[in-house]
């Protein structure tokens, strides 16, 4: 295994914790980088799939700020970071779903692979400021197929993995309902709902990313309709406003998301600044599912300007979730 210890999130230094996920990434970007020279490339994905789960066990709402973090404010690696944003989504999302253990490795394996065969020209792309090329237009259109002829070159047999990743973009008709579709198309149309989600909220080079709330909202008013399942246990499994994205608080506040509770728009959150924009020392833990104010609208990163102790706040989200002991 490429680590030996996962620390609780209590007992870590926010860097730590930080750097676990950094190197997750950076282990997942090599291997997809470079898939043809990857010995038991199977067994790599396997492993990296259950270092995830491992950090994600520890505290799934300190693994989802922590995430988050890092897909607002890296456009280098865009490919591998975006893979495992999806491949956390798609986890979390498939417990929402009751999605069995096989169906979800598929579901997983085919998030952190769905771009294989365009994982250099990802990276180009979020970096690159000028609208793409004829020649790169054309590989983004044949990637899905050209992905699972690499995978079958590296040897992959599962067949659903497969095809999920040839079938990742394909559209669906809205007038089939989701639990009547076959399990390829299903875990197809959650993985392109997560994608998505998770392209729209990560920034680039030639845009910013959208805010949580509005890429809820594209997503919801797309796909198999309105009532689209898979949108709807994305929103239960994260949250409206997932933990470590900014919110703006209905009194004009701005804060954090610190911590997910029982409802998706009512989270714990970490008050940064006042309706002037001035920063509060120490920054002020709520409870929106208890009190005034809640949350009226996500923020981009971009749009917060102050420094924040990480470290600091998710310390206090954790204590603060922590029950009551008993009398």
């Amino acid at each position: 295994m490429p680590y030996t210890h996962v620390p609780h999130p209590q007992d870590a230094d926010y860097e730590d914790l930080l750097s676990l996920w950094a190197d997750l990434e950076s282990g997942l970007a090599m291997v997809l980088a470079n898939p043809r020279n990857i010995p038991n490339f199977e067994q790599k994905i396997r492993q990296y799939d259950r270092w995830m789960q491992d950090l994600l066990q520890q505290d799934t709402d300190t693994g989802l700020y922590l995430l988050f973090q890092l897909a607002t404010n890296a456009s280098v690696g865009y490919s591998a970071l975006h893979a495992l944003v999806c491949a956390v989504l798609c986890h979390i999302t498939s417990q929402e779903l009751h999605l069995v253990e096989s169906e979800r490795d598929s579901l997983v394996f085919a998030a952190m692979t769905m771009n294989i065969a365009m994982t250099a020209l990802q990276d180009t792309l979020a970096v690159q400021t000028t609208t793409p090329t004829a020649e790169q237009k054309a590989l983004i259109q044949t990637h899905a197929a050209d992905g699972r002829r690499l995978l079958l070159k590296v040897g992959i047999v599962d067949a659903d993995w497969l095809d999920v990743v040839a079938a990742h973009h394909d559209a669906h008709d809205a007038r089939h309902d989701f639990q009547q579709l076959g399990l390829v198309p299903r875990l197809a149309h959650t993985l392109r709902v997560v994608d998505r989600y998770a392209a729209m909220v990560s920034p680039r080079k030639s845009r910013t990313g959208r805010s949580v709330t509005d890429s809820v909202r594209s997503i919801m008013a797309s796909g198999l309709g309105p009532n689209d399942p898979v949108g709807f246990a994305l929103v239960r499994a994260i949250g409206l406003c997932p933990p470590g994205t900014y919110v703006r608080m209905d009194n004009g506040e701005t804060a954090v998301v610190l911590r997910r509770s029982s409802k998706a728009n009512l989270p714990l959150v970490a008050t940064l600044m006042n309706r002037k924009g001035e920063a509060y020392v120490p920054p002020r833990l709520h409870r929106t599912a208890t009190s005034a104010p809640h949350v009226q609208s996500a923020l981009t990163q971009d749009t917060v300007k102050i420094r924040v102790n990480h470290q600091s706040l998710l310390r206090q989200g954790i204590y603060a979730d922590r029950p009551a002991p008993p009398r």
